[in-house]
């Protein structure tokens, strides 16, 4: 007789059949397939749909790098940042392994620098000057400006490059003149455009030297100094002067330089009336470019730029002027009573007292300066004082800009005769 079938051992009964608790899954009973949830077959729709799998993506090739001619070609447009970013990254990376355009590069990057419109003002003051000067040693020129020129010629550019990019209205920007006359510091207001008249007029007075035509017309009487032009072409004006008078000043300028270029040697002698005293026109022109100088400095504070001094060697030329000058306007003073009488005359050409000038920094140099007749000859046996000022500090005193008092002079010696020589150098200035 067959007995009760017995149910199968599923972990869960003790010997003998009897059912037990079960206790915790261990995680090892996860891996038994006696332990595995039983899943009620899927209809067919409810089938897991069919994974596809993707096809992996052969790598996509470099794009071929430009060929060094057309690189080459783009190193004008990188030069300008014309380039596309692809294009700049590949020039870029092209300039590390080739040298030849590296360098290339590196000139025509500072080109574009010196095409700059507000770089013009940074430039050094003798470029022109070594451009002017490389070109004609390439090439020389047929009509060469005369080396006395050369100052004039420079200062006028200078102060044109300041001008280029005034507004309306900072040519009426407000302008004082300074000078000194009587013993006491002077001045007279006008604007940025009244300075550049002032300049105008003035240099028509090497322009009628030369038989060139007046920028005043003719309608100031012969013999009218600098300061009756001035006051004239100020007040005759039935609006205030303007930005328009920055072109005739400026073609009179080129037209005076054009114009002794072609003259030849002799010209540098003719002499430039200023309506109470002469100058050799050399002379005059080294005048004119020292009070363009000076006067460019003035628009350059009331307009808040850094102007800088002349370069030394043109710097050098006006002090010289100016010692040359300081016998003559110490005999006109002790003529009118300022300066201290001579203490010994002596013949025309013979040694009598000395000054020693000395002027230090750029420009800078020594020169004696006869103290009791400009026909006397300075000695340095007969010095009995000297006087050391800075370049620029010592054309500051002969413009009027500083007063005898205050120049910072390192004097030795005379104290009568450092003073008249002194006062003798600011008396040098006027409008």
């Amino acid at each position: 007789m067959n007995g009760p079938a017995e149910s199968p051992d599923d972990g869960h009964r003790l010997p003998g059949g009897q059912a037990r608790i079960p206790g915790p899954r261990g995680p090892a009973d996860d891996l038994d397939p006696r332990h595995a949830p039983q899943q009620p077959p899927r209809e067919p729709s409810q089938q897991a749909p069919e994974q596809h799998v993707q096809p992996v993506e052969p790598a996509r090739a470099e794009p071929p790098r430009p060929s060094h001619a057309v690189l080459k070609s783009l190193l004008g447009a990188w030069a300008l940042a014309a380039c596309s970013a692809e294009e700049t990254q590949a020039v870029e990376d092209h300039l590390t392994e080739c040298a030849p355009c590296a360098e290339e590069a590196l000139r025509l990057r500072d080109a574009v620098g010196l095409l700059h419109p507000e770089e013009n003002l940074d430039l050094g003051p003798l470029l022109r000057s070594r451009v002017l000067e490389d070109c004609l040693g390439r090439r020389p020129a047929r009509i060469p400006v005369p080396v006395w020129a050369n100052p004039y010629d420079t200062e006028t550019a200078r102060l044109d490059a300041l001008l280029q990019d005034f507004g309306d209205s900072e040519w009426h920007t407000p302008v004082r003149l300074k000078w000194f006359e009587e013993e006491r510091g002077r001045s007279q207001r006008t604007t940025v455009a009244g300075v550049i008249g002032h300049l105008l007029t003035v240099d028509g007075l090497v322009a009628a030297a030369l038989g060139l035509d007046d920028p005043l017309g003719g309608e100031v009487p012969p013999g009218c100094g600098p300061a009756e032009r001035t006051e004239y072409f100020w007040k005759a004006s039935a609006h205030p002067v303007s930005r328009a008078v920055r072109t005739p000043w400026r073609e009179q300028g080129h037209t005076l330089v054009r114009t002794v270029s072609f003259a030849g040697r002799g010209v540098s002698e003719l002499a430039v009336d200023y309506g109470g005293f002469a100058l050799p026109l050399a002379d005059a022109f080294l005048e004119r470019a020292f009070e363009c100088w000076v006067h460019a400095g003035d628009i350059a504070d009331a307009v808040d730029y850094p102007y800088e001094p002349p370069a030394g060697p043109h710097l050098h030329g006006m002090i010289d002027l100016a010692a040359r000058l300081l016998p003559g306007v110490l005999a006109q003073r002790r003529r009118a009573g300022l300066a201290a009488p001579p203490q010994g005359l002596v013949a025309a050409g013979a040694p009598g007292r000395t000054l020693r000038l000395e002027i230090e920094g750029a420009g800078g140099g020594g020169w004696d300066i006869a103290l009791d007749s400009p026909a006397a000859a300075p000695s340095a046996e007969r010095t009995v004082a000297e006087v050391a000022l800075d370049g620029v500090e010592f054309c500051q005193l002969a413009a009027g800009h500083v007063s005898p008092e205050e120049a910072a002079a390192g004097q030795h010696g005379d104290r009568e005769a450092i003073r008249d020589v002194l006062f003798a150098a600011a008396s040098l200035s006027r409008m």
